[in-house]
This record gives structure tokens, sequence and C-alpha cells, in this order.
């Protein structure tokens, strides 16, 4: 799976789930957690979501601030996490 394609699935549910979101014209590099687009319950959704589309495992450990700050770093967490497990 693509960077792009993950991207663009972690875009769209952080569009379809998140209103303030919808207001900003997000980008791939924009802070989520520092302009607010994520709260620690955001994050929650967000790993339930990733658990879920792309068939991973995440642990306590990984819930730091870098692994979900962009939707970049998120789609090279998720990258990382399927690439280990194939």
């Amino acid at each position: 799976m693509t960077a792009n394609h993950l991207n663009t699935q972690i875009r769209e549910f952080i569009l379809d789930k998140f209103p303030l979101a919808r207001k900003q014209q997000l980008k791939d590099s924009d802070a989520l957690l520092e302009t607010g687009i994520l709260d620690s319950l955001g994050v929650l959704d967000l790993v339930s979501f990733l658990e879920r589309e792309f068939s991973l495992g995440v642990v306590d450990e990984e819930l730091v601030p870098e692994n979900f700050q962009t939707i970049d770093r998120i789609s090279a967490f998720v990258e990382s996490k399927t690439s280990r497990s194939a």
C-alpha cells in the first residue's frame, strides 16, 4: 500500500469524523494535536479506525504524540506497523 493511499484514507477519516478538520484546508503536514483537530478522545477514535482498517494493533507505548502529530506521521506509523507484521 502506498503512502499516498494511506494518507488519503486517514485524511478522509479525519475529515469525516472531526468537524474542525473540515473548517480548515487540511494538509498532510498540519499539526493535528496543536491545532485542536485531534484531542485525546480523537486519538482513541483514530487508533480504533487504524486497528480496524489496517488490521494492526497499537500498544500503550505507541500512544505518543509523535505518532499522531500529522497525517504524514500517522501514515508512516501505519506503514512501519504493517511492514513489521508482513
